[in-house]
């Protein structure tokens, strides 16, 4: 990949050294976080986000040299392969230009220039493509049919001819859509698309996708316009060869267009706003995501969980403060007095006996049924309204039925619900992203990259926090630097084997767990009553440098760690070496203030009115506290207590123009709404955060 470092390094604007070096490390094994944290000098502070599209850009570049190494030989073996075309294959940058050029030469199906070709009309299209327009061709009609199908051909097919077209295509193109004719009476979400035009390049994705999804839905019909006629007199220019085109010559020409060439570029550049709708997306998704993994966490208190339901009952799960299922049970609070009477007594027994530190109820169907039973209760616990997003797809998953196998499905779905309230990172990466349900479009965008990106979230946040090894799910360890699958298992296994990790040390007991698996993880995993270190983010390998920093101050190691007062007096210029500068010891300075701090702030639980349990009791001008539950480029959702999410478009979150949502507001955000739309028949409400 050397030979990419400067092309990185220019695209991305880091420095060579820095790129060369990231690539270094990533080849020797490391992971991108421990890159992050624990390679800074290395990198020159390089962020995770900056690492890993070093990375990504460096597996496209090596994708594309396969590519051209593949096409190389193909052409080789066809004999066409020139000096000249070869130094062309080797300069292109791009996959479209590469394409472009191996185009001639690809094997493709009989087609109406290869029949020309087959009746011997080439030398006739060689001198249509090449002679004197002053010179008449005389020959039959059909023979120069079959000469301008070869010349259309070659106008499809010219590599230069082509980066033309799609450049002005692409610049001056337009989405359009139109309602199909048998669905013109039909009401439907795709309605505002029924007659649509935009310009292609500035097509948002959201709107790319809701079109594309309309016209997968057989409600819509999409095409991509061009400008047709400029790029016709822009071919014409670019052929005129030496002299004003014959007449031949010109009809081929606009036949390539029409017929090969604006259909070819028309099916890439749909491709080309596809890719880039997808992309955008998912990022999206992955700012949601992270918000959301990253939620403060209730901790260790004891939670009482709710699954509410109204025909079914609701399923209760009580946890105590690690998360440890204690006893279920199911009240049926809406049916007759004699039920909702015993679920009550059952309820009040529960409350008395385990004494919870908060109540977790889903926001789903009867989540306000539940809570008002809750509070006739009498229960002074505060209660916290819980996303139960995807926690149906929990408790039917294969982890859910390893963790309860004895549990009926809807009781484990309290459990999830409860332990998201605990943990929300702890729970969530147990779920397969896409069901957490803070995307936009992740069913319809490319699915490869989707779950690569939200991968690389979990990854992420997983690591910020650190994971307590003694604790730790397999499904949370498996995303642990180093990790993966199998070694989550095996530590699982041995740590229900042997006991509990006495320190970082102690992992390397574990079956399979190295050297390199070591010092790749054992800073993001946690040991509480180990070395005093163990239960920081400070690395093993910088144990004997903090042993040395405490040693000079008169100290002991533990006396030092969680020692803010003495951690200020160090001087860290004084223990910079050849491997160790500002950023580490800024880093390990910062740790021992507040060793193993959780960075994902502290838990406040939202507040909805009691008034405003249903859609039908807002009522327009309202003043809300809401929770942010999704952020899309139109704007963000807020639950504000009433089953249904309220949407604030982007154009209600501030007095000042907003181009993107997500620089107000994120996942997990409490905001301040006003009810600006009730639509009870569609079930949906408007809300603004301009409060004037």
């Amino acid at each position: 990949m050397s030979e990419h470092v400067s092309q990185i390094s220019s695209e991305l604007s880091i420095r060579a050294a820095q790129v060369e070096r990231t690539l270094a490390l990533h080849a020797e094994g490391s992971t991108v976080p421990f890159i992050a944290r624990y390679r800074k000098e290395a990198t020159g502070n390089l962020d995770e986000v900056q690492i890993q599209a070093i990375l990504d850009r460096a597996a496209e570049l090596q994708e594309l040299d396969e590519r051209r190494a593949a096409i190389l030989k193909s052409i080789d073996e066809q004999g066409k392969l020139t000096p000249e075309l070869s130094a062309a294959i080797a300069r292109v940058k791009t996959r479209a230009e590469l394409e472009d050029l191996y185009l001639p030469y690809r094997p493709k199906r009989r087609t109406r220039a290869t029949i020309a070709r087959e009746k011997g009309y080439e030398p006739l299209a060689n001198v249509m493509w090449e002679g004197d327009p002053a010179q008449r061709i005389d020959a039959p009609d059909e023979a120069l049919a079959g000469a301008r199908d070869i010349c259309a051909e070659r106008v499809a097919e010219d590599a230069a001819l082509r980066k033309f077209a799609r450049e002005k295509a692409r610049r001056e193109g337009v989405l359009s859509s139109a309602v199909q004719a048998d669905k013109k009476e039909l009401k439907s979400k795709f309605e505002m698309y029924y007659d649509h035009r935009e310009p292609l390049a500035a097509a948002p994705s959201h709107r790319a996708l809701a079109i594309f999804r309309g016209e997968s839905e057989e409600v819509l019909s999409v095409r991509l316009r061009f400008p047709d006629e400029q790029i016709v007199m822009g071919l014409k220019a670019r052929c005129n060869r030496p002299t004003p085109l014959p007449v031949d010559r010109e009809k081929a020409i606009e036949d390539g267009w029409k017929r090969l060439l604006s259909v070819s570029l028309e099916g890439e550049l749909r491709g080309d706003l596809k890719e880039r709708a997808d992309a955008q997306a998912i990022e999206v998704f992955a700012q949601n995501l992270r918000n959301l993994l990253l939620a403060p966490p209730a901790g260790n208190r004891r939670v009482l969980a709710l699954d509410p339901g109204l025909r079914t009952g609701i399923k209760v799960a009580m946890l105590d403060e690690t998360g440890k299922l204690l006893e279920t049970a199911t009240l049926y609070s809406e049916k007759s007095a004699g039920e909702r009477a015993n679920a009550e007594k059952a309820l009040l027994r529960m409350l008395a006996e385990h004494r919870p530190d908060l109540i977790a109820v889903g926001n789903g169907t009867g989540s306000r049924e539940a809570e008002s039973f809750v509070r006739a209760s009498g229960a002074t616990a505060p209660i916290v309204s819980v996303s139960e997003q995807g926690a149906s797809i929990y408790s039917a998953s294969e982890v859910a039925r390893d963790e309860f196998p004895d549990l009926d499905l809807s009781l484990r779905s309290a459990v999830s619900i409860g332990r998201r309230l605990q943990d929300p990172l702890g729970e969530l990466v147990k779920l397969d992203p896409k069901s957490i349900g803070v995307g936009q479009y992740q069913h319809d965008v490319n699915q490869t990259l989707l779950r690569k990106k939200l991968g690389e979230v979990v990854e992420w946040c997983v690591n910020l926090v650190g994971v307590d090894a003694n604790m730790a799910s397999p499904q949370l360890l498996e995303h642990v630097s180093g990790i993966g699958p199998v070694l989550a298992r095996r530590i699982v296994e041995h740590r229900n084997a042997h006991g509990a990790f006495a320190s970082r040390r102690s992992l390397l007991d574990v079956r399979g767990l190295g050297a390199r698996a070591f010092e790749q993880c054992a800073g993001f995993l946690r040991i509480r009553g180990g070395h005093p270190l163990d239960n920081s983010a400070v690395h093993p390998e910088r144990y004997a440098l903090v042993a040395a920093m405490a040693k000079d101050h008169g100290l002991a190691l533990h006396d030092l760690v969680g020692n803010a007062e003495a951690a200020d007096r160090i001087d860290w210029k004084k223990y910079v070496s050849e491997d160790v500068g500002e950023p580490t010891l800024r880093d390990i300075l910062s740790e021992l203030k507040k060793p193993g701090r959780d960075p994902r702030g502290s838990f406040e639980p939202p507040k909805f009115r009691d008034d405003v349990q249903k859609l039908e009791d807002l009522r327009e001008g309202m003043q809300l506290e809401g929770i942010v539950t999704n952020v899309t480029a139109f704007g963000a959702f807020v639950d504000i207590g009433v089953h249904q999410d309220g949407l604030v478009h982007v154009s209600q979150m501030a007095a000042k123009y907003v181009r993107d949502p997500h620089a107000v507001v994120r996942v997990g955000d409490r905001v301040n709404v006003r009810v600006v739309a009730v639509d009870a028949e569609r079930r949906r409400i408007g809300l603004s955060m301009k409060m004037g």
